[in-house]
């Protein structure tokens, strides 16, 4: 891909604002089913790349933008110590990735491997499609037709289409559904604030106030399953590009620079941003990985995010739309985390793996609480924790003696 380094300006330019379109719909996603600005996401997924660029010397080729593993518990933690609180919690998030960042600086991999292993992540990749399902199905309900066709939609475009096209497919669902909802259901479209928007407005930075350590222990646990995918997207990126930006800049400044932006998202208000599958992908389509021009896309999104009228449309999007959208998303979310096992070859005939994956879940499902005073840890971040403490303590299984009982069997 070494032809990527000598386009044009203008051609960087374009392919720049190509890979944040490929973006675009997620990262704004993420903030309307929350209820935080998308402008500001747009906003903090530009920040925090250019922050991210520059923790890693201007080496690597990633945009960060709004991770949908934090939706679920913004909104738990929303219900438990108010928006305010949930967005101070999220600074636990990064607090995490600097962790990482430093056992990695200091061991490398190993440690992770050890507490981070498939059997603890595959399941809480699960949980977290799993337990935000209810959430679909009730926006879905407030208009089945909309719902459906944005559905069918971004189910079209993830089968049939090439190119550039499939990697969008949340991006088109939207679209047509909206323009739908325009043609027959106008009702269900409020363009009263895109007509009295300005067209240049600062995004609604939301700063916390509350200084509270219960949002933050309850958001800690959450943040493995990204952390782990972080180091995924990066040996990715290091597949397509053929380099190995593990070793440099090295995986610590990547983690590092991640959690940094993961902070600045926290401060002003907006979802937890990390790296994104979508733009690799693009990536790996028009072969251009010079990362100025994620730089360029970081840059286009902030200035659309100081388009108020941008923030205004968004914001006018129907429930049904994003309703249907969700359908097939955290069903996607959750399948990930089935990928996830199976690609790993985890062994399901396993009695312990058994034990590991069912308790994850029936926990996170069942929606399980721990209290300890004022502090309760529960949902996706009690599940976690409690798959990293089973596959700890629970013995592995003996081969050599599950060897002998089969050749004794066949005998």
């Amino acid at each position: 891909m070494n032809q990527s380094n000598d386009l044009s300006p203008i051609r960087k330019g374009i392919v720049g604002v190509q890979y944040l379109f490929v973006a675009f719909g997620a990262t704004v996603l993420v903030p309307l089913l929350v209820g935080l600005d998308p402008s500001t996401a747009l906003f903090s997924a530009g920040i925090g790349t250019l922050l991210f660029h520059l923790v890693t010397k201007g080496k690597v080729p990633i945009f960060l933008g709004s991770s949908f593993a934090f939706i679920a518990p913004i909104v738990k933690a929303t219900e438990l110590y108010g928006l305010e609180g949930a967005l101070f919690g999220l600074i636990g998030v990064s607090a995490v990735y600097f962790v990482m960042a430093a056992l990695v600086r200091w061991q490398g991999t190993k440690l992770l491997n050890r507490l981070f292993p498939p059997i603890v992540i595959g399941p809480v990749i699960m949980l977290i499609g799993l337990s935000l399902s209810p959430s679909a199905v009730n926006m879905a309900s407030t208009n089945w037709w909309l719902a459906a066709a944005s559905l069918a939609t971004a189910i079209i475009v993830t089968l049939y289409t090439r190119g550039l096209i499939k990697l969008i497919p949340i991006f088109c669902g939207i679209v047509v559904g909206y323009v739908l909802a325009l043609i027959f259901f106008p009702s269900e479209v409020d363009l009263t604030k895109v007509a009295g928007a300005d067209w240049f407005a600062l995004p609604k930075l939301i700063f916390p106030s509350k200084i509270s350590w219960e949002p933050i222990l309850f958001m800690i646990p959450v943040a493995i399953a990204p952390v782990i995918e972080h180091i995924g997207d990066v040996y990715v990126v290091n597949s397509v590009t053929g380099k190995n930006f593990v070793k440099d800049p090295g995986l610590h400044r990547t983690m590092l620079g991640d959690g940094l932006a993961c902070l600045v998202a926290s401060v002003i208000g907006a979802p937890p941003v990390t790296t994104y599958s979508e733009v690799t992908g693009a990536m790996s389509l028009t072969k251009v990985s010079n990362p100025s021009v994620f730089r360029i896309a970081a840059i286009t999104g902030i200035v659309f995010s100081l388009v108020g009228k941008v923030s205004a449309l968004l914001s006018s999007i129907p429930q049904a739309v994003l309703g249907g959208i969700m359908l097939l998303l955290f069903g996607t979310i959750a399948g990930a985390g089935i990928s996830n096992l199976l690609n790993s070859k985890v062994d399901f005939g396993s009695s312990r793996n058994i034990v590991i994956i069912s308790v994850t879940l029936t926990t996170g499902i069942g929606g399980a609480i721990m209290q300890f005073g004022n502090f309760s840890l529960a949902g996706i971040g009690l599940s976690a924790v409690i798959a990293v403490v089973l596959n700890l303590i629970l013995p592995e299984p003996e081969k050599s003696n599950e060897t002998t009982e089969t050749k004794t069997n066949k005998e």
